[in-house]
């Protein structure tokens, strides 16, 4: 299997996401690269990498979420794989708005499943395509910030980043 594969520079490191179909399949920082490669071995089997500058315009679009517009990622097509459980988490995920964090606990009412926290915490720790499915917006239910894969000053950087377009709320 082909994808196409991107780098972009952000404030907060490197980019490298690949692209099948017009859709993200995988999105991390760059030094996330070999585990983002497992997942698509293990999902697609062998993987071969073409390198584009700015394949279905997330380049373009990951621009201009660093550049202020905090929904700009929001209608970018995913492919993300995943069980129907991770999947229905991961279309939650994405309805949260920038500027707005939610708890584990309160996405897992969300997704109808609220005894299944720790399955949801699961879901969103193998998040494929994190920014564009804002795993980062999920905050524990004591409002502290908890785990991310890109590390947490990044969670902390990408949530003051959002609300600097509007006031930081727990929804």
């Amino acid at each position: 299997m082909t994808f196409e594969l991107a780098r972009f520079t952000s404030p907060i490191g490197e980019i490298v996401f690949a692209v099948r179909d017009g859709q993200v399949c995988a999105l991390g920082f760059s030094e996330q690269v070999p585990r983002k490669r497992t997942f698509l071995e293990r999902r697609f089997g062998r993987v071969e990498f073409h390198e584009v500058a700015d394949p279905a315009g997330v380049v373009t679009r990951l621009r201009q979420y660093f550049a202020g517009d905090a929904n700009a990622l929001a209608a970018i097509a995913v492919d993300t794989g995943g069980t129907p459980f991770q999947q229905r988490v991961w279309e939650e995920l994405r309805r949260i708005p920038a500027g707005q964090t939610v708890s584990y606990a309160d996405l897992a009412t969300k997704i109808g499943a609220p005894t299944a926290v720790r399955a949801v915490g699961a879901a969103n720790g193998s998040n494929p395509v994190a920014l564009i499915v804002p795993c980062h917006r999920v905050i524990g239910s004591n409002g502290q910030l908890t785990g991310y894969g890109g590390g947490i000053d990044r969670k902390r950087w990408l949530l003051a980043h959002e609300s600097a377009q509007g006031e930081l709320r727990v929804a």
